[in-house]
């Protein structure tokens, strides 16, 4: 018995183990609801409405607080409840319908027990890393592929841009063919990569968290695209961008595949909101421009 526990301790030595070791045994005490067909759906959902609720809250208080105008990308905008609730039934249906039934076929298809040991920290730093950027680089291809087809547009993308002006709760509303093609991207590269399930739930916080504020509409000075150097995340502003001008800034993280294919378009960071650099650079408000085609907005 000692020796065992002996080589135990040796193969949690090291730093990092021990660090996620802990949060990792609190999970799998709980591992019958984790390996659930519930999990993963009762996770997104409460996590994403968990993230979008503050800016929800401030999208609330926002004509009543003065103060808030010069975060807000939109000064002049702000969802009404004929928005908001609409994109939440959205959602809640989807993941009802669509997204719970394609978990349960998984779950019977492949159930796995969970391992005893957390990831080693730079492990996980890894691959939450690689995932992010091989997940931008993907949705940077469907995204812009799109926009370029303009059936692509019309039948699966259009959706999405409904709301010319975003706000937290229009991150999901999007076609199932467009939930499903994030989805598919977002596990492929976990299951590619062989990563450990709490990288994987980690993961999801982080691409949930970031596609939210994406989409807020509120540009704070501890923005994600703020606290990384050399304009290398978009962030924002930047993503705001591309739903009010359509025809640039397709990465959802990312500027480097923008940058590399000419589609990058800054934002002006100070100002209120993320207005466009170029000033003459107009909207089209009956026309949605893609690529080099013109295709109705209605």
């Amino acid at each position: 018995m000692s020796c065992c526990n002996g080589s135990e301790l040796q193969g949690l030595g090291s730093a990092s183990p021990l660090l996620l070791q802990p949060l990792w045994d609190r999970l799998r005490a709980w591992e019958a609801f984790v390996q659930s067909p519930f999990f993963p759906v009762i996770f997104s959902i409460t996590t994403y409405m968990a993230f979008c609720l503050p800016f929800v809250v401030l999208d609330v208080l926002y004509p009543w607080v003065p103060a808030l105008r010069r975060y807000k990308i939109h000064p002049d905008f702000s969802p009404s409840a004929r928005q908001l609730l609409p994109c939440l039934g959205h959602t809640l249906f989807q993941n009802a319908v669509f997204v719970f039934p394609a978990t349960l076929l998984h779950w019977a298809r492949s159930p796995a027990l969970l391992p005893p040991r957390a990831p080693e920290l730079p492990e996980l730093g890894w691959h939450v890393a690689l995932c992010l950027l091989l997940f931008d680089a993907e949705f940077f291809a469907w995204h812009l592929l799109h926009h370029r087809v303009p059936w692509l547009y019309r039948a699966f993308h259009k959706v999405h841009h409904q709301n010319s002006s975003s706000f937290a709760l229009a991150t999901q509303y999007m076609s199932v063919w467009e939930l499903f093609s994030l989805g598919f991207f977002d596990m492929a590269n976990l299951t590619l990569l062989g990563c450990h399930p709490l990288t994987v739930l980690i993961f999801h916080v982080i691409n949930i968290w970031l596609s939210v504020e994406d989409h807020s509409g509120y540009d704070f000075p501890w923005s994600t695209h703020r606290l990384v150097p050399f304009g290398w995340y978009g962030g924002v502003a930047h993503h705001d961008l591309h739903h009010s001008q359509f025809n640039c800034n397709f990465a959802p993280y990312f500027t480097h595949w923008d940058k590399l294919l000419g589609t990058l378009r800054p934002a002006r960071q100070g100002g209120p909101g993320g207005c466009p650099s170029d000033p003459g650079f107009t909207l089209e408000p009956e026309e949605t421009r893609l690529g080099s085609f013109k295709v109705k907005a209605s």
